[in-house]
């Protein structure tokens, strides 16, 4: 048997060294559950006491000794093969990279930071507040009590009796004055809902953009003015406002605000419907009662606030004659933007 071991081991050698040698096949052949090594040391059991110690050595010492060559011709293997693939694989670092697509902002995103830039760069903070909110914000201390018949202007999706999706930004207002006492400087920009059917100009979720200030001595004057810088930084110096009376419930007096056509500089096109004015947002003086409602003497302090439709500005912005182009996500119309 130790002749065998010894015949073994010179034969796997032998064969490990040749050119070509494939190195899984032969440790199949002399290491494997069925291969002549195994088999050899099946037969032990037929050796005497005296005979198996030395046998067993030997046994595990050709093992050993084939293992290392195999590990051995296994690694070389490995390096060759690497050197071959680095030698076949060119890299030409001049090649320009592959160009990755990337996004773009949504055009109400683009109109949104812009509004917010305008504002912020006046001096106002930016306030937010939840989209679910108590009727009680939504209505009720914006001068608008249960049965008031402007509620059917503003119809939203209600979650329980007093619980409902804000159908203003609004709400941000009362709970910034309930909470804050003046001056108060602040825009509050957000999603809002209300039960629209759906078409060219309506949806019912859109954005709104709304601002307040309140402080000692703020006047009809002020408004104008800050409504004045605004028009003028989003659609170009030239641009003129005007005034028409309108009846909001949470300001006295209140006003709708047209810019002059910045199509057609006041001349009457298309854009302008012939008139020379665009109606963009609604404004006015905070009603007394919304500020004592707010814990806000109005003996003592005054305030404006403005809202305007932030999907109207991008579609006067942009041209858009059709609301639903923007959450349709066709990207051929988003990448113009």
């Amino acid at each position: 048997m130790k002749d065998t071991l010894l015949k073994i081991k010179s034969e796997a050698l032998a064969a490990l060294a040749a050119e070509n040698a494939d190195i899984e096949t032969l440790r199949i052949k002399y290491l494997g559950k069925k291969g002549e090594l195994t088999a050899v040391l099946r037969g032990m059991g037929k050796l005497t006491p005296e005979e198996r110690p030395v046998i067993g050595q030997l046994a595990n010492d050709v093992r050993a000794e084939i293992e290392a060559e195999i590990e051995k011709m296994s690694a070389s293997a490995k390096t060759a093969a690497l050197e071959a693939k680095l030698k076949a694989e060119k890299l030409d670092v001049t090649v320009p990279g592959t160009k990755i697509p990337m996004g773009k902002c949504h055009p109400l995103a683009l109109v949104q930071r812009q509004l917010e830039e305008i504002f912020l760069g006046m001096g106002y903070s930016i306030a937010e507040g939840p989209e679910v909110e108590y009727d009680y914000y939504n209505f009720q201390a914006l001068n608008i009590p249960k049965d008031h018949p402007a509620r059917d202007t503003q119809d939203t999706f209600y979650i329980t009796e007093n619980i409902l999706l804000r159908s203003q930004t609004s709400p941000v207002q009362a709970r910034v004055m309930e909470n804050t006492q003046p001056p108060i400087k602040i825009i509050s920009p957000g999603r809002v809902y209300r039960s629209d059917a759906v078409d060219a100009t309506h949806s019912p979720l859109f954005h709104q953009c709304e601002g307040l200030v309140v402080d000692k001595g703020i006047t009809m004057g002020d408004l104008k003015g800050t409504l004045e810088m605004f028009a003028k930084t989003m659609f170009g110096e030239d641009t003129r406002i005007r005034f028409r009376p309108h009846h909001f419930p949470f300001t006295e007096p209140s006003a709708e605000v047209d810019v002059s056509c910045f199509a057609c500089g006041g001349k009457g096109c298309r854009l302008c419907k012939g008139e020379g004015w665009i109606e963009i947002l609604g404004a006015g003086m905070v009603h007394p009662n919304v500020l004592r409602m707010c814990n806000i003497d109005p003996e003592v302090y005054s305030g404006f606030a403005f809202g305007l439709g932030v999907e109207r500005i991008v579609m006067l912005k942009y041209h858009i004659d059709d609301m639903r182009h923007l959450y349709e996500n066709d990207i051929r119309f988003l990448h113009q933007f």
